[in-house]
């Protein structure tokens, strides 16, 4: 798992190797439910009349990044509790040079696709969106035909809140930042999932472990993690815990 500046600190990144256009595609798709990738597949051939396929003959298929978000869907679902788990919804696809200069001429039609068993795939798992399926695609030069790159996040729609129950944490200055990870880890560095831009901060501060109950649990800080005023190792934490780093207050919203 690959570490991401502050502004893509829930992202995480994972790059698909080259492999032949059906056997490794269905190979992939292998432990989804092959079913919504074949309609997927279908539509898409129906709609641009055929052009993946000759498109795609020895690059990256359409199927795979379908099943490649399906994974990260389900590698990177966070357990709430027992009725809520979160997972990502923006995804961001890097893609060769090549491959890239392929998909644009058909970018509408598989980004509507993809958003769409994006939000299929979270009805089936029972997966909770923070905000609407987004796919964004991006040229990276880097990058090797037939390998790309795919970097997730939760992300509430601009200027919309969380999804109702989904843990968050909000700033002073009313910023909410949605707990999507397992384990989320807040401080002034940028290898964190939470930024803090506090002089009072450590680089790795304090982390927050999801689950019943929530736990907050300082990281060896210089200054100490503050819970309601109290300076914590470890603590249990309920909706409207206050958590202070440095001369910053957070507060934990679980409603």
């Amino acid at each position: 798992m690959q570490r991401h500046p502050p502004g893509e600190a829930m992202c995480a990144t994972r790059t698909t190797p080259p492999a032949s256009p059906r056997s490794a595609a269905r190979g992939v798709a292998r432990l989804l439910d092959v079913s919504i990738l074949d309609a997927f597949e279908a539509r898409l051939d129906r709609l641009v009349n055929g052009a993946f396929a000759r498109a795609f003959t020895a690059e990256v298929q359409p199927i795979e990044i379908a099943a490649a978000l399906h994974r990260e869907m389900d590698d990177r679902a966070a357990v709430i509790d027992k009725s809520r788990t979160i997972t990502p919804n923006v995804f961001h696809i890097d893609l060769s040079s090549r491959d890239f200069e392929r998909l644009t001429v058909f970018v509408d039609a598989l980004r509507a696709e993809l958003n769409g068993i994006t939000r299929e795939h979270a009805q089936n798992q029972g997966y909770v969106l923070v905000g609407p399926p987004e796919v964004h695609f991006a040229e990276d030069a880097d990058l090797d035909v037939g390998v790309f790159r795919v970097r997730s996040q939760a992300r509430p729609a601009p200027g919309a809140p969380a999804a109702a129950g989904t843990p968050r944490l909000v700033f002073p200055e009313g910023k909410e930042v949605p707990l999507v990870s397992t384990i989320t880890r807040l401080g002034r560095g940028t290898d964190v999932n939470v930024h803090v831009d506090d002089a009072g901060a450590s680089r790795t501060h304090c982390e927050i472990v999801l689950g019943s109950p929530v736990r907050i649990r300082d990281l060896g800080s210089t200054n100490g993690t503050f819970v309601n005023g109290e300076r914590i190792t470890e603590v249990e934490a309920i909706d409207g815990t206050r958590i202070t780093i440095g001369t910053t207050t957070l507060t934990l919203r679980t409603d």
